[in-house]
């Protein structure tokens, strides 16, 4: 990447609205609008929206649209930014963007401002990656987890473990560097209390990738019951469409459907599965033990039954399931006149009277399913800090590091060979933050990000 050459992409998507955006960033920024009309002789101020008549290199004035120069380092990528905001018709945006490249500007690559922000220290790269979560967030838990990382929540975590850690390496530096300082005797004691504390956490951080994937990715919650049970008039009711093929005829559902759903602030992925029930034909037995497969996968259950008819005894292989799942029965059809509750049925289970054709207790369900997560450490706290699969693996290599010094402290090795597990934890801390030199993890981590941002 070339700091020096002028970037320019559409910060909004394709298609027709009231305004549209343009972001440039780069040495160019300042000048590009000079002479246009509406710029003063000294060129835009900083941070005051202008209005220009955007005109072309050959004459022609497209649009009367905003411009807000932002004068570096006090902006997004630390550089100088010129934003645009012209009328939302594609063809005029098309136009200004053709003509701020004849004016020497370049395409940028997917990610690129936020990576000229990263590399000029206006963020850690875990800020850099909270940019994109907090674009692709489905829900308002998903938003709120990545606005704390983008206000440098889990970096400040991170930055004070490689603080204690370096302070624990200085002290044990000094036994080495200057053994005959009068320095007092080694203790271990001290350091290892200490690293015990940090391993500690880093085990609190690691837990929370689970947490993490479901708030972006979205709790999933298997949908399972005999045939016939109302499975899929359940989760077209809970997603208000008719997504799932609905028939009298028993073994409809073959294969399992997921539909992804909004319940109070958590994304979740409904999967509707196949009736548990005894087949001879070999297609929908291969249905059935998908639904079992679905069921292990599953961060919750609902438990359909037909209260209209006797409880069924469904397949073996659910048992043990739902000992570990948090789960919901609902005795669905109450709106028929043989409808019944059977509390035996599944007893030690919460249980809920509902029918999909009335809507009655559609509301309830929603509130016991939010309920049910929250109780069922499904998600996380309001306040955790979250970290993604790349955190994770970084912070396992470090929490590794840190228990083989620790066990060379407890094995009384010597106090000196505990340095170089020290050095390998920080090392792999930085690679959280950033203070590594990789190109390569920099580009796979950026192209994920939309052009534009």
């Amino acid at each position: 990447m070339d700091d020096t050459e002028t970037i320019v992409a559409p910060g909004t998507p394709v298609g027709e609205s009231a305004l549209a955006a343009l972001r440039v960033s780069g040495p160019l920024s300042p000048a590009l609008l000079a002479g246009m009309d509406g710029v003063p002789a000294a060129g835009l101020p900083p941070r005051r929206a202008t209005r220009v008549h955007y005109r072309t290199t050959d004459g022609r004035v497209i649009d009367d649209l905003l411009a807000i120069r932002y004068a570096k380092p006090a902006s997004y990528t630390g550089e100088d930014v010129l934003e645009l905001f012209p009328h939302g018709n594609p063809f005029i945006v098309d136009s200004i963007l053709k003509d701020l490249l004849r004016r020497g500007c370049r395409m940028a690559e997917p990610g690129e401002f936020t990576r000229r922000a990263f590399l000029n220290g206006k963020m850690d790269l875990t800020q850099a990656e909270a940019v994109m979560d907090l674009i692709r967030a489905r829900s308002e838990r998903a938003a709120e987890a990545a606005r704390q990382q983008l206000d440098g929540r889990l970096g400040g975590i991170v930055n004070r473990l490689i603080e204690n850690i370096l302070q624990i390496s200085a002290e044990i530096e000094a036994y080495i560097d200057f053994p005959e300082e009068d320095l007092p005797p080694e203790d271990v004691g001290g350091p290892l209390g200490r690293l015990q504390t940090v391993i500690a956490e880093i085990d609190g951080l690691v837990a929370s990738e689970e947490y993490r994937s479901r708030l972006h990715d979205g709790v999933r919650i298997a949908v399972l019951g005999a045939t016939n049970a109302g499975k899929s008039s359940l989760l077209n009711a809970l997603v208000a469409d008719d997504r799932a093929i609905v028939s009298e005829t028993p073994g409809t559902t073959r294969d399992f459907l997921e539909v992804q759903v909004r319940l109070g602030p958590y994304p979740a992925v409904l999967v509707d599965t196949a009736g548990l029930r005894e087949s001879r034909d070999a297609v929908e037995s291969e249905g059935i033990a998908r639904s079992l497969r679905q069921a292990e996968r599953a961060d919750a259950i609902l438990l359909v039954r037909d209260g209209a008819l006797p409880s069924p005894s469904l397949h073996a292989g659910l048992a043990p399931i739902l000992e570990t799942t948090p789960a919901l029965v609902l005795e669905n059809k109450a709106d028929l006149p043989a409808w019944h509750a059977d509390p035996a049925w599944w007893p030690a289970l919460p249980r809920l009277r509902l029918s999909t054709v009335s809507g009655e207790g559609l509301r309830e369900l929603r509130e016991s399913m939010v309920q049910m997560l929250e109780t069922g450490v499904v998600v996380p706290p309001r306040d955790a800090v979250l970290v993604s699969a790349r955190h994770a693996a970084a912070l396992r290599r470090a929490r590794q590091s840190l228990r083989d010094a620790a066990g060379k402290a407890r094995g009384e090795i010597g106090i000196e060979l505990m340095a170089s597990d020290l050095r390998d934890a920080v090392e792999a801390f930085g690679e959280i933050i950033g203070k590594i030199d990789n190109e390569r993890m920099l580009d796979r981590l950026f192209a994920s990000f939309c052009i534009g941002k």
